[in-house]
């Protein structure tokens, strides 16, 4: 009976956020706060109900349900449908996108309850959420890029949501450039599934990934190498690996509930489930796995050593939001997939958790650097545990969440047995202590010792309830969610929940080598260590003027915005100039610039000619008729000679 019914409450997962985002975003002039509120909430509640009954259908009893809305393109010998594929990936993936966002719905009717444009606002998320949903039941490579450029039309317009802000639509504007230019490399790589593969569906590209990968792309790669590079630039745009991240801690200047929506389960996750949903393809190019461990690797270190000089609240974790991402794509590329979308789902509920009562301290304060708050543990007592939570999940402390998928993707990276998997350990291991000191750097800052915010300001300071209370989900979230994958969904094993969605080829190998005692104790024994040296930096407020020139790189994010600045942005500049220049003075000078003044001079001449007197027409008629009877009696005599 349930099997019979999964298919409508499919569609209902992805169109009930569409719904409500068209309601929400036609009405909004008419529809007060609580109205739309009511319309956003219920949607988004009955979605995340619906996406427990579909993982408890498809995801625990290990069925998949495919099947066609329509049929959508017809080119020549390429076709395709507008389909819907729910295996056991896309229905955890349902779970974490769905339980988010109904949450950040929920939260943002508190945290926005003052902005005169909720209605609009709350349109927005939805159709976010839609985006997302489409994009992780899509069954073809066109449908899930259909999801994947709506979601980060949807990032446009959330982020600059405070378009009076001059930061916040840089931002926006920042973001939608940078996730282009990745972007273009991921249209190139459908564009060379569809010439190579034939096809755009996964089941056909899938089925022939293994023959392709000998057919080479010139001299040492074959066209599965170049394709899965050209997918991977495009995972890197949107889950912001180093190099193309520039636009995650911008993003930032939106509302925070947008921040949690973003950054926790849904766009940058984007980037980790394409990786895994084409691992049947990446698994067959091991040039592209090493490339896309050591990038991971790299930026998981590279945002843990930023986020630990920052001093606004969201941007630290921001790049913590990077830095993990960092840990997911390091696991995606020792094939260890399966642990990736373990903490994916993992961190989507400590890392929303974090944001979000993040959201309240800063609601509460009118403050987003840390060193100007303090002492708020007791007049914020419930988002001092919520973040207490959510901090030690993030950490690695057993036996929350993040102890199980982050100590899986480190025994992953060191059971590879290959020169890049040790070095991916060990640059995840530095990470984690880096990790355990920038959260306590801003749990000692915000809620510990003696308070620097104005005394109206503290006095003031209170929790609203409306934002708590779903909290309250993710806390539940950051606290089982590893338990249940590892214990009852046995997401650690090649064979277990992610067993027909996911494939590694060295899986059942790596499975023989028993890891050693330490390998399994070292990151929960580094993040205490973390902790510990945490709390002795940050046990007193340090905030000198003076800086040594290594923290003065890591405070100015490594100037990769300035790099950036002089050597795109500038050059695009000059050559703006230049070709303004050879515009206005060639093309315009001489091409309809130059017309426009041959015609309006040649129409000076023939209004000369019209003077209204009938002499002159006489006269132009009898020229006329004596140089044609010229030309003819010419002609005749040149004729007549030869």
């Amino acid at each position: 009976m349930l099997l019979k019914i999964l298919p409508i409450a499919t569609i209902l997962i992805i169109m009930l956020p569409l719904l409500s985002g068209i309601i929400n975003g036609i009405f909004c002039q008419y529809l007060t706060r609580k109205q739309s509120g009511f319309i956003a909430s219920i949607a988004l509640v009955i979605t995340a109900l619906l996406a427990i009954l579909v993982f408890y259908c498809i995801g625990i009893n290990q069925q998949i349900v495919h099947f066609t809305l329509i049929e959508w393109l017809k080119i020549g010998t390429l076709k395709v449908n507008w389909a819907i594929y729910v295996d056991s990936l896309t229905a955890i993936m349902f779970i974490v996108v769905s339980w988010v966002s109904a949450i950040v719905h929920i939260y943002s009717l508190g945290y926005m309850a003052e902005d005169e444009h909720l209605p609009k606002f709350l349109s927005f998320l939805s159709f976010f959420t839609f985006f997302m949903l489409s994009l992780v039941s899509a069954d073809n490579f066109l449908q899930l890029f259909f999801g994947w450029e709506g979601v980060g039309f949807c990032s446009y317009l959330l982020i600059g949501f405070w378009y009076k802000k001059e930061l916040a639509n840089k931002a926006a504007i920042k973001a939608f450039i940078v996730n282009r230019v990745a972007d273009f490399a991921f249209i190139l790589g459908i564009i060379t599934i569809i010439i190579y593969f034939g096809s755009a569906d996964f089941t056909s590209v899938f089925a022939k990934a293994k023959g392709l990968s000998q057919v080479k792309f010139g001299y040492s790669y074959s066209v599965v190498d170049i394709t899965c590079l050209l997918l991977f630039i495009g995972c890197m745009g949107k889950s912001a690996q180093i190099g193309l991240h520039v636009w995650l801690p911008d993003a930032m200047e939106g509302p925070t509930p947008v921040s949690a929506l973003i950054h926790a389960a849904t766009m940058v996750t984007a980037g980790v489930f394409l990786l895994a949903r084409c691992s049947f393809l990446f698994e067959y190019s091991p040039y592209v796995l090493q490339l896309i461990a050591i990038i991971g690797g790299i930026t998981c270190l590279f945002a843990a050593t930023i986020a630990i000089t920052q001093s606004d609240i969201k941007k630290i974790i921001a790049y913590s939001t990077c830095s993990q991402l960092g840990y997911m794509f390091l696991a995606c590329g020792v094939s260890a997939y399966n642990s990736a979308i373990f903490h994916l789902v993992t961190h989507a509920f400590f890392k929303a958790l974090l944001f979000l009562s993040a959201g309240s301290v800063i609601h509460a304060c009118h403050e987003q650097n840390i060193f100007k708050m303090g002492g708020l543990k007791d007049k914020l007592p419930i988002t001092y545990s919520n973040f207490l939570i959510g901090s030690l999940a993030l950490i690695g402390i057993y036996p929350l969440a993040g102890f199980y998928s982050k100590d899986l993707i480190l025994e992953s990276a060191y059971n590879a047995g290959s020169v890049v998997g040790n070095i991916v350990f060990v640059l995840g291991i530095i990470t984690a202590l880096l990790t355990a000191i920038y959260s306590m750097k801003i749990i000692m800052l915000v809620f510990h010792g003696k308070t620097r915010l104005d005394k109206n300001i503290f006095d003031h300071v209170h929790e609203t309830n409306i934002m708590n209370i779903p909290l309250s989900i993710l806390v539940a979230g950051s606290f089982f969610a590893g338990m249940i994958g590892y214990y009852l969904l046995s997401i650690d094993k090649p064979n277990g929940y992610f067993f027909h969605s996911i494939f590694s080829i060295h899986a059942y190998q790596r499975l023989i080598h028993h890891l050693p005692l330490y390998i399994k104790l070292l990151p929960i024994i580094i993040g205490i260590i973390g902790i510990i040296i945490g709390v002795y930096l940050y046990r007193k407020v340090k905030q000198t003027a003076e800086i040594g020139i290594i923290e003065r790189i890591l405070r100015n994010k490594y100037y990769f915005d300035e790099i950036y600045d002089y050597l795109v942005v500038r050059s695009v500049n000059i050559l703006s100039k230049l070709l303004n220049f050879f515009d206005q003075n060639i093309i315009d000078r001489f091409g309809p610039g130059g017309f426009a003044k041959i015609t309006n001079y040649w129409g000076y001449l023939v209004t000369r000619t019209q003077t209204g007197y009938i002499f002159n027409y006489t006269l132009y008629v009898v020229l006329f008729m004596v140089i044609c009877i010229t030309f003819f009696v010419g002609s005749f005599i040149i004729g007549c000679k030869v």
